[in-house]
């Protein structure tokens, strides 16, 4: 069996025995935090050499004072990733492609304290420098801000965020048990909404335009879609909690995603065609509002 198609998981435990020693765990201590990061930290993704692919030209063709959004950092991250096990920036256990849906209807929430807290383990591995962590850490902090929701370095507990810079940016989808990877590559995924984006997932969120209720509001052109990526518009068995659906989630792809040809659309708006949506780069206030119902409401 090839390296590439053996189980994510035994590959990520190839890559600790590489990578890893005792005492390369990196916590958050506080005089790593320092504030805002650096323009060239903001910039790296725009200014950096990157394919000739349709896409690509699209990101070349941003000045430095433009942002993309969360959707085009995913997709420009993880043009390139060849794992078998990973879908999208969905890490998935086995081949199967339905592994990671659905999860919250199968129990893979974390636990929630008497105190009303949810207190989220994580470690993250000693690939990064100092104005990167800051990222990461402001927005594990959007979340405590915001919601019930905290996450807090790991010291004895079983199940826990793994956070690494492995190639692209992904995350399982929900808790899984055991040190569960989160994947922030330095070369691409370091930007607030990205980092916002995967631990939704690590959360339990699932894309917002594979929502159960999409067809009412979006409307996927199949015959656009480059070929083997069609799964990324599947559709899944979500717990909406009956919040709207929200173009402005940052969990929602845009409307280019993995277009064949990096112009032709693969999802409208319906009814209004001219609706924007995968614009976002940041959680809305519906994210908000949803994780909040889902892990802080009696």
């Amino acid at each position: 069996m090839k390296e590439s198609e053996k189980p994510l998981e035994r590959q990520v435990q190839k890559t600790q025995r590489l990578h890893f020693r005792p005492g390369s765990m990196t916590e958050f201590p506080p005089q790593l935090v320092h504030g805002p990061v650096t323009a060239r930290l903001e910039n790296r993704t725009t200014r950096e050499d990157v394919s000739s692919s349709p896409w690509s030209r699209r990101v070349k063709s941003h000045t430095d004072d433009e942002q993309l959004t969360v959707a085009e950092l995913l997709e420009e991250a993880n043009r390139n990733l060849k794992r078998l096990h990973v879908h999208g920036d969905v890490a998935a256990s086995s081949v199967s492609r339905r592994e990671a849906d659905s999860c919250v209807l199968s129990g893979c929430l974390w636990p929630r304290d008497p105190d009303g807290k949810v207190y989220v383990p994580y470690a993250v591995a000693n690939h990064y420098f100092s104005e990167e962590l800051d990222v990461i850490r402001g927005a594990m902090d959007s979340f405590s801000n915001s919601t019930c929701i905290l996450f807090v370095p790991r010291s004895d507990q079983k199940d826990f965020l793994h956070i690494q810079s492995l190639p692209g940016c992904y995350s399982y989808v929900g808790r899984r048990g055991g040190g569960q990877l989160v994947s922030l590559s330095r070369r691409g995924c370091l930007h607030h909404g990205t980092v916002q984006h995967e631990l939704l997932h690590a959360l339990g969120f699932n894309h917002e335009h594979r929502r159960s209720d999409r067809d009412q509001h979006i409307r996927v052109l199949l015959e656009n879609i480059m070929s083997g990526h069609e799964f990324n518009f599947d559709k899944v068995d979500t717990r909406n909690q009956e919040t709207p659906y929200d173009y402005s989630s940052v969990m929602h792809y845009g409307r280019l995603a993995f277009s064949r040809d990096g112009s032709s659309p693969t999802m409208e708006a319906v009814p209004d065609a001219g609706a924007e949506f995968g614009r976002a780069t940041r959680m809305s206030r519906d994210d908000v509002r949803r994780i909040k119902l889902l892990y802080c409401s009696d």
